[in-house]
């Protein structure tokens, strides 16, 4: 009974982070998200040292959930030991011209988070790298590489995932200029009076 809690726990707590984070990035179809997790810290262990397929299913129910509201495409970062490479549908490796790399993920070298999901996938494949408008890192993965210039944290109101803290943030283009740039249209009309 407590193990059904637990996974029921897991899979709400992501669906409520992941949709918090689908609005303040404005996730949706086209849009690129990369999640990485540890199983390990879910579980409250040390990162790399229990993963767990039966945890990896229940946030990979939690992400798809949200991924069918908002229409986003979802990657999942790889360990170190696969170079924290992405587990992504070919389509959209294809769609967007990325690098791919060959490997099938287990939990032992690539983590039970990427194993589950390239299981999972129509057509599963490795990209070297991406350029994502937001990120949702459960265990302190350090998903910063895979994420487009330029980060804005974004702290959802659960902090945790089982007992692994998670991290959150989307990004915006990076604004230029100066001091006359306008940001946003609507403030045009002020600066073209002056």
């Amino acid at each position: 009974m407590e193990h059904m809690e637990m996974a029921a726990g897991l899979r709400a707590n992501t669906v409520a982070i992941l949709r918090e984070l689908a609005a303040a990035a404005d996730l949706k179809p086209g849009r690129l998200l990369v999640i990485g997790a540890s199983t390990s810290e879910v579980a409250g262990r040390r990162i790399g040292t229990s993963g767990a397929l039966e945890v990896a299913e229940q946030l990979l129910a939690g992400v798809r959930e949200v991924q069918q509201e908002y229409g986003f495409d979802a990657v999942f970062q790889c360990c170190e030991h696969l170079n924290r490479a992405l587990v992504l549908e070919r389509a959209v490796l294809e769609g967007l011209g990325l690098k791919e790399v060959g490997a099938v993920p287990v939990p032992k070298a690539g983590g039970s988070m990427a194993a589950a999901a390239f299981r999972s996938m129509k057509e599963p494949c490795l990209a070297e790298t991406v350029e994502a408008h937001a990120g949702l890192d459960i265990g302190e993965t350090l998903i910063g590489m895979h994420l487009r210039r330029v980060a804005v944290p974004f702290r959802p109101s659960l902090r945790y995932i089982g007992k692994a803290r998670v991290n959150a943030a989307f990004t915006r283009p990076p604004l230029i200029g100066g001091e006359r740039a306008v940001y946003r249209l609507e403030l045009q009309e002020e600066y073209t009076q002056a």
